[in-house]
């Protein structure tokens, strides 16, 4: 049986996600240790930091509780694993796992109190560091930490996915679901603690030998641990590095992000050299690239970009950079660098081994993991006064690496003409981009179709609806598109469509709407070819509007008379979220009292809605994007009550006849005959100005000026 390279790399990112899961807690749970050993260090606060006093007892409390997801780690990652494995009802898989991962430890305990010594184990000595014995939950058991935890927990998850919904007899209901999961893995953990008792003591030696070769492989170990968690990020694999060595065995007793705090206050009273003290803590140096390293990257795509559009990227890159210096989070810039010049990913990922290296070579060492939140709490305020010799050499060399990344990318950039934000055409849109765009653009190279930006969105929305299994219908209207899925809780967050260029997101239980802009016919086209898996068959021809062929004036004077007669309202009056939030871009609407929509400037046509023509869409001569929407939920009329007096490409004047339309099949259709008039790009025209609310005439009345 041939074994495919894409399903095993889905698999693996899959495994590294649901190992995600409770990672997430330890940030907040790690900060507030760290916190709370710097509130009772008496070098820093005096007496009042004493053992006994209130304020002592307080910050003892929380540290305490702070220790939980540390203490209890294997539980942790029992329960919380299998809620990204589960493929149907993930809180009841991670019940099942949690009493499967018991059973499990109960077994191991009851073989060595029977046979310990036969398995080579002294089970008679307390649970402890270099014993290979722990205690789980009040059971004494082998000291597998999170590793056999994680084992478990996808043993548990697979006899969840294959026994959940086994069929059994009536007279057994009460037998089924939940609780026959159980029942196989309780009888599956027997033959399985059986084999840990035999295999984990030799697992557990060999740990030691591999402990023992990265403490003593020193820089060159430092260098190829980092520079492998950064080239793996993109693939979803880093979590294969850095969860081993920050929360589990690697190189120390349950992890170096638990071991350093446990020890934060012998570190901070000695005045011994950091690297000496902790040399596992240079692993923990890969958050160096974050907080010194990306800021000058952000700083040569500044300087790099079009100075017309500088100001613009800057309003991208500062959030962006703040939030990688800060908190570590690093998405936004590093998936920018692997969306548009996958080499400028790797040379970060070379220059942030090589940051860390350097600092450890000079000495450094601790837990700097995060951005610059971690680096203040967990090691620069209870350290400075015995290591401040350490951490200003930090800085200097982290602010020369900042000098050294921004030359790098600058001449790379320069060099390759590489389209980082500031730098595409004219008619491109300058952001950052997401992981899922990134993954979306390596699937569309797959397809041949990685430089078509209406095919990268239909997949970035594809699996933001949770994938094809998840979508049950598909149609569109003028501007969006319509879904119907089987279940809404897998559809993504509304920031993650606007991420991709949806400029909104409606949920009303299964059905959905994306709200795409006029690009919906093309978009829906590869949408669908996506769900029948030819898209490389699809040839969507580029509309002339998308990619015009004269450059606009933006700042022409224009005065835009009324398409029809009625009563002129604001945008915000119309009685639907996407228009009146101003999903599609600001502009009027008008009840109507007569029954023909008419140009309301010099233009072309850009689009119709076939089949239903309830929809039209103009480029005026400045360059403004115009949708004019006749009535609200009309594409369901399918057409019936419409007639087209154009077609697309058409150039227009002032006054022509677009679409007729009839007011009471709309009305006895059961919805309203609302014309919203939308800019659609109205965020390029500031000076835009609207008419009051009022009683407009036909091709006379000024309703919006530029």
């Amino acid at each position: 049986m041939s074994i495919k390279k894409d399903r095993v790399m889905q698999e693996l990112q899959r495994f590294g996600g649901a190992m995600y899961t409770p990672v997430i807690l330890f940030a907040f749970f790690g900060l507030t240790v760290a916190i709370s050993i710097v509130c009772k260090n008496t070098m820093l606060l005096g007496s009042i930091a004493d053992k006994g006093t209130v304020w002592y007892d307080f910050w003892f409390v929380v540290e305490q509780g702070a220790w939980t997801v540390f203490a209890q780690m294997p539980i942790l990652f029992a329960i919380a694993v299998p809620i990204g494995f589960a493929k149907k009802e993930p809180a009841r898989c991670a019940m099942e796992s949690f009493v499967i991962y018991m059973c499990f430890n109960y077994f191991i305990s009851a073989f060595l109190t029977l046979h310990g010594s036969f398995f080579g184990v002294d089970y008679s000595q307390a649970a402890g560091a270099g014993t290979g014995l722990a205690m789980i939950a009040n059971i004494k058991t082998l000291d597998m930490g999170m590793l056999g935890a994680i084992f478990i927990a996808c043993c548990s998850s697979w006899i969840h996915n294959h026994f959940y919904d086994t069929e059994i007899p009536d007279w057994l209901g009460i037998f089924k679901g939940p609780a026959f999961v159980v029942a196989v893995g309780f009888a599956v953990m027997i033959p399985m603690a059986l084999l840990f008792c035999f295999v984990w003591p030799a697992v557990q030696h060999a740990i030691e030998q591999f402990q023992f070769f990265l403490k003593t492989s020193g820089i060159i170990g430092v260098w190829c641990y980092t520079f492998s968690e950064r080239i793996l990020l993109p693939a979803g694999l880093h979590h294969f590095i850095y969860l081993p060595f920050i929360f589990g065995p690697a190189v120390c007793d349950g992890g170096i992000q638990a071991y350093w705090l446990q020890h934060l206050n012998d570190f901070a009273t000695s005045a011994h050299s950091l690297k000496e003290m902790f040399p596992e803590g240079g692993f923990a140096l890969h958050g160096m690239s974050k907080v010194f390293g990306l800021p000058g990257a952000a700083l040569a795509m500044y300087f790099c970009a079009k100075p017309e559009k500088r100001k613009k990227v800057a309003t991208l890159l500062i959030p962006a950079t703040i939030t990688a210096v800060l908190c570590g989070i690093t998405e936004p810039l590093e998936f920018t660098f692997l969306f548009v010049a996958p080499l400028l990913y790797a040379v970060h990922a070379v220059l942030a081994a090589t940051l860390s290296a350097t600092l450890y070579f000079f000495g450094l060492s601790g837990n700097f993991g995060g951005g610059l939140i971690d680096c203040f709490v967990q090691n620069w305020i209870p350290l400075f006064k015995y290591h401040a010799g350490t951490y200003i050499m930090q800085i200097i060399v982290g602010l020369c690496f900042t000098g050294i990344y921004f030359f790098v990318f600058r001449y790379l950039i320069l060099k390759n003409d590489y389209k980082t934000p500031g730098r595409t055409d004219d008619d491109e849109e300058d952001k950052l981009f997401s992981k899922a765009e990134y993954k979306a653009k390596k699937e569309m190279e797959k397809k041949g179709l990685a430089n078509n930006p209406e095919a990268l969105k239909a997949q970035v929305f594809l699996d933001n609806l949770g994938g094809p299994s998840n979508i049950k219908e598909v149609t569109n209207c003028a501007t969006r598109l319509r879904v119907t899925v089987a279940d809404p809780d897998k559809v993504a967050s509304a920031s993650k469509f606007t991420k991709a260029g949806a400029f909104g997101l409606v949920k009303n239980g299964h059905a959905i709407q994306v709200i795409v802009g006029l690009s919906v016919p093309n978009v829906r086209s590869y949408f669908d070819a996506l769900l029948k898996g030819d898209i490389a068959d699809v040839a969507v021809e580029a509309k002339a509007a998308a990619n015009p062929s004269e450059p606009v004036q933006t700042d022409l004077s224009m005065k835009l008379k009324a398409f029809a007669s009625g009563k002129l309202i604001d945008m915000t009056e119309v009685p639907d979220d996407v228009f009146s939030q101003k999903m599609m871009g600001d502009g009027v609407a008008i009840e109507p009292t007569t029954e023909m929509v008419v140009a309301p400037a010099d233009g072309e046509v850009t689009m119709i809605m076939e089949g239903s023509y309830h929809a039209i869409g103009l480029r005026l001569d400045n360059g403004a994007e115009i949708l004019i929407h006749i009535g609200l939920d009309t594409v369901k009329m399918g057409g019936k009550g419409f007639r087209c007096l154009t077609k697309q490409g058409a150039k227009v004047k002032a006054g022509d006849e677009l679409i007729g339309f009839n007011r009471e099949a709309i009305k006895a259709a059961g919805y309203k005959d609302t014309i919203i008039f939308a800019v659609t790009n109205s965020a390029d025209y500031p000076q835009m100005k609207k008419a009051a609310d009022g009683d407009v005439k036909v091709n006379e009345t000024p309703i919006i000026s530029f």
